[in-house]
Order: C-alpha cells, then sequence, then structure tokens
C-alpha cells in the first residue's frame, strides 16, 4: 500500500521557481504547545515551506542557537510522539509544504515505517535526515519512504564531487538542501566565497530544484543565495527573531517582512 501526498513540493515548484523561501522552526519551541502557532505565523506571513525540526540530545550538524531550541524543546517534553499528537489535524489550517528534519536515533527507536506511514498520513510531506547514509537509504529505508509518498531531501556541500552530487540529485526527491559551507547552521558566512560553488550545482542543470542553507539571516543574504538557486532556507535567524518570548506572530511577521520586502 501506498500512500499519496499532495505532491504539494512539487506543486510549489512547478507554480513557483525562484526565490522560494523555506524556514527551520523546532518542534516544542519556544513552548511546546508553540508548535502549530509558529506554522500558522510562518505560513500566514509568507513562507512557503516549512522545516519541522524534531529536537535530538545530540544534533551534530546544529550551531548553538538551534542547539539551545532543541534543548529547550526537549525540556518543554517534546518527543516525536508529542509532536504527531500536535500535528493531528495540521492540515485543516496549513497549506504549504512542511518537511520533518531530524535525526536518525530517535526515528529508529520510534520504528522507522511507524514513523513513515504515521507522518505520511498526517499530511506530512517529506523528511530530511542528514545522518542516513545513502548505502544505508538505497538498501533499506529508501524503500519505505517511497512507499508512504514522502519526497526525501538530500544535502549537498562545497566538498560534495560532482558524481555524487549527481547521485543525490537522482535519489531526492522535492529539492536538493544545498549547505553553504561544511560547518554548523548559523555561522556567518562570506557569499563572495560560497559564490562559485552555487554557481557550479547551477552549471549541473540538476533534476531536482536546490534551496540553500546555513547562514542565511537577512534579505540580502536571501537574495545572494537566489541569485544561484531555486530559494534558500532560513533557521537560526528565525528562532532568534522567535526569542523564546513576545507574540510569535508578531515576531514572525516582522522577521518575514524584512526577508521579504
Amino acid at each position: 500500500m501506498k500512500i499519496m501526498n499532495q505532491n504539494r513540493i512539487e506543486k510549489l515548484f512547478n507554480g513557483k521557481n525562484e526565490r522560494v523561501l523555506s524556514v527551520y522552526c523546532t518542534a516544542g519551541y519556544p513552548r511546546l504547545d508553540s508548535t502549530l502557532a509558529v506554522m500558522k505565523a510562518l505560513q500566514f506571513n509568507g513562507a512557503d515551506i516549512i522545516e519541522l525540526g524534531m529536537p535530538y540530545s545530540d544534533p551534530l550538524a546544529d550551531g548553538p542557537v538551534i542547539q539551545s531550541s532543541g534543548m529547550q524543546a526537549l525540556r518543554n517534553g517534546m518527543t516525536i510522539q508529542k509532536l504527531f499528537d500536535q500535528l493531528r489535524d495540521f492540515r485543516k489550517t496549513i497549506e504549504i509544504p512542511v518537511l520533518l528534519m531530524g535525526y536518525m536515533n530517535p526515528v529508529l527507536q520510534y520504528g522507522f515505517e511507524k514513523f513513515c506511514k504515521t507522518a505520511a498520513g498526517l499530511g506530512i510531506d517529506g523528511l530530511t535526515l542528514p545522518d542516513l547514509p545513502i548505502y544505508e537509504y538505497e538498501m533499506e529505508y529508501g524503500a519505505i519512504i517511497r512507499k508512504y509518498g514522502l519526497d526525501f531531501i538530500f544535502l549537498v556541500t562545497p566538498e560534495t564531487s560532482e558524481k555524487r552530487i549527481r547521485k543525490l540529485d537522482e535519489l531526492s526527491t522535492g529539492f536538493i538542501y544545498a549547505v553553504s559551507s561544511s560547518s554548523t547552521t548559523g555561522k556567518d558566512k562570506d557569499f563572495a566565497s560560497v559564490k562559485k560553488y552555487l554557481q557550479r550545482l547551477k552549471s549541473l542543470h540538476l533534476r531536482n530544484p536546490v534551496l540553500v542553507g546555513f547562514g542565511i539571516k537577512d534579505k540580502e543574504s536571501f537574495m545572494d543565495a537566489c541569485a544561484f538557486a531555486n530559494g534558500a532556507i532560513i533557521g537560526t535567524a528565525f528562532i532568534q527573531a522567535l526569542d523564546g518570548s513576545g507574540d510569535i506572530e508578531e515576531n514572525t511577521r516582522k522577521f518575514l517582512s524584512k526577508i521579504l520586502n
């Protein structure tokens, strides 16, 4: 049995292939019950995709801001099961694509097929699991992900060879996540040094759209990324804008208006 999503990601890129904005938020942050409020605020203020982070105690690729938000979410009581409970009716209000991003350990503890089946049944569009190796994806997990109609997004970096980029493009569905440099999230980037890498990706004419992440924090860096890709992903700067306090809708509106207007 294959549970089909509505191809929201494909529909998005068919209708909008430039300046696509994906925003990362941590499930259960700033408060346990903030998840849906943050998602609604993102949708209603111009985000095209929501990347919903599943907090984990050992997030290798996350910088200090996202790590801190994840630890706060865990202290708040967030778990995969709690997240799925919160998302039970989210498609009544959220129409844009939603991805789950996280690490393999908690997903395996939950049960990989159970996780994919539940996520797809709720209306999740795809997954990003940075520590899932290509070999294991091809040999075992990719078939399960496809069985439930979920997109899977692989990451590439400036050090990724052309051969591997083309392999990841072949395996990915949805889009390619182009990490702007080989470091953790939230680091300031000199986009002059990233420009050649993004130009190289563009010259490969990949099958999937490309979104640039890591270091995108304001309108200037967003537009720099969009000059060479279909759009960009913002995470750390948005988590900082939420500030753990204040009005979620207002903080989100102010932040996104500075990016998009």
